[in-house]
């Protein structure tokens, strides 16, 4: 159990790490985004960069549920990417479908998963969130006829 306790904390490091770094890409972007466009006029734009900001986001956990697959494989719990991804996606999103399993010596790496999923979808949030109110704030700034950002 601490081999798979020790893994598990490992693989979590690197992902909160990764989705650091995402979170990084994601507000540097959208930062660049704002400072072309000092204000969004449509919302069509607000729309595309909140969309954006999403996929950025989605596109870390994605990445995240991968690298756990690939723990699952590297454990040999797993015959196929495939089916890998699939556990590791359910595991992440906290769904916990029980129709694939991992062996008893290893099932410690389930909760410790979605334990971390359940988080990054909670940075996800954070992220999300904070450019909605900031695009929020510039559309009242905008009806207002305040110039500020």
């Amino acid at each position: 159990m601490l081999f798979n306790l020790l893994a598990g904390f490992a693989v979590m490091l690197l992902c909160l790490s990764l989705q650091a770094v995402f979170v990084g890409k994601c507000l540097r972007s959208y930062a660049a985004f704002k400072d072309a466009r000092p204000g969004i006029e449509t919302g069509w734009e607000a729309y595309c960069l909140l969309a954006l900001v999403m996929l950025v986001m989605q596109l870390g956990n994605l990445f995240q549920i991968t690298i756990w697959a690939l723990l699952f494989r590297l454990l040999g719990e797993f015959d196929n990417m495939k089916t890998a991804i699939y556990h590791s996606g359910v595991n992440f999103a906290g769904l916990g479908y029980g129709d694939i399993v991992m062996s008893e010596d290893r099932r410690m790496l389930g909760p410790l998963e979605a334990v971390h999923g359940v988080l990054m979808f909670g940075v996800s949030t954070a992220v999300l969130t904070a450019a909605v109110l900031d695009v929020l704030k510039q559309k009242v700034a905008a009806a207002k006829g305040d110039d500020r950002p």
